[in-house]
């Protein structure tokens, strides 16, 4: 059974998340000493973490930095998680990984966003875990690409691992913001409907790539009803060998969490249920006026289309996109639209005036053949 067509997955509780609760995964980027975890772990007891977290291989982007303890860091991990009552977790990425990690009691696993974006490294895992009953998480990939994020997700369930949860961690992006990986909070939504009972947690530390941001995408999880957090907690921030300026102290931590307001899935009371009532209407009334100006935009595309197949033009004029895509993005800004946001919307709707112009041209020179040749040129397409 694939993951897009299975019922439910266990629920939280399968996971040692009280009900009603959030599930918490948190501690340092990278175990870098026995006396770092340990310090980490016993700042965090009493936080109510679910899973103590550390990197044990940290293959950087580029040779020469830090890369983690690798194997020994394992019995450290363990023996911290130990010291304060909670399981433990890293990250795998080889079948090695896997093996290793199973050897010395590693209570759960995670896949790494680099590793969900590549197929091979995918099943290799998921073959060397077949038969084991060991929780898994699985973040996106870097790219916006939701498939190999499902994909990822059907190849562990085929191995048998039956507790699995998707991370959100963010997208790469060549549009520069504010994050360190682009939100697209639109993926990790429409992978909850396409993968229906899957919990689903966020991972601010790395869509942010700072501690300033964590509190508003954490906030923002929190109101769109993910079931927990994933954050990076280090006992000394400034001194750590890697991702320093993501990781909060454990202090910074518990203040993080006793700051959010976790969203009710329901609204309570007959004012609340008439006031989102009547914002829902006016966004209803907007929508329709967008799809109803949207295809007015495509008739006149479709026109576009007709003559450019007459004239012997090119449906895609690059200097005319480059055109659209600036002055709409300066638009947006005035109204407080996120550039990225306005690009993609405009690639969209660029595509689609495409296919309607290309579909007209079609027609036009199916009718010119039908005629016995060419169709007349009239005074308007001069």
């Amino acid at each position: 059974m694939t993951a897009a067509s299975s019922p439910l997955f266990p629920p939280l509780e399968a996971w040692g998340v009280p009900r009603g609760g959030k599930l918490l995964v948190a501690g340092p980027c990278s175990a870098e000493s026995p006396e770092q975890l340990l310090q980490t772990a016993r700042g965090l007891s009493g936080s109510g973490i679910t899973i103590l977290r550390a990197g044990i291989w940290k293959p950087r982007t580029r040779p020469g930095h830090f890369e983690g303890k690798g194997t020994p860091a394992l019995k450290w991990l363990v023996e911290a998680g130990r010291a304060i009552g909670v399981p433990v977790a890293t990250e795998v990425a080889e079948t090695r990984h896997v093996e290793n990690c199973l050897k010395h009691g590693i209570d759960v696993l995670w896949v790494g966003a680099r590793s969900t974006g590549n197929p091979f490294t995918v099943q290799a895992i998921a073959d060397a875990l077949r038969g084991v009953d060991v929780p898994v998480l699985v973040k996106n990939p870097v790219s916006p690409d939701i498939d190999l994020w499902i994909g990822a997700i059907e190849r562990l369930q085929r191995a048998g691992i039956r507790r699995l949860v998707a991370v959100h961690r963010g997208f790469a992006s060549s549009t520069k913001t504010v994050f360190r990986n682009a939100p697209l909070w639109r993926i990790p939504l429409d992978l909850r409907t396409r993968v229906p009972g899957i919990p689903l947690i966020c991972d601010p530390s790395h869509i942010c790539g700072s501690t300033r941001l964590l509190g508003a995408v954490a906030q923002e999880a929190m109101d769109l009803l993910f079931d927990g957090l994933m954050l990076e907690v280090h006992a000394n921030p400034r001194e750590a060998l890697s991702d320093a300026s993501q990781q909060l102290t454990p202090v910074e931590f518990t203040a993080l969490l006793d700051g959010l307001l976790m969203s009710r899935p329901t609204l309570r009371t007959e004012e609340e249920r008439a006031y989102f009532k009547t914002l829902r209407s006016r966004i209803d009334r907007i929508d329709s006026k967008i799809i109803e100006l949207l295809g007015r935009r495509m008739a006149v595309a479709r026109k576009f289309g007709v003559y450019k197949r007459r004239q012997g033009v090119s449906l895609f004029q690059p200097g005319r996109y480059e055109e659209i895509l600036q002055s709409r993005v300066a638009e947006g800004a005035k109204v407080a639209l996120e550039e990225e946001f306005v690009t993609r919307v405009y690639q969209h709707i660029h595509e689609e005036a495409l296919r309607h112009q290309e579909v007209a041209g079609m027609t036009v020179e199916r009718e010119g053949r039908a005629a016995g040749g060419r169709v007349r040129r009239t005074k308007y397409d001069k």
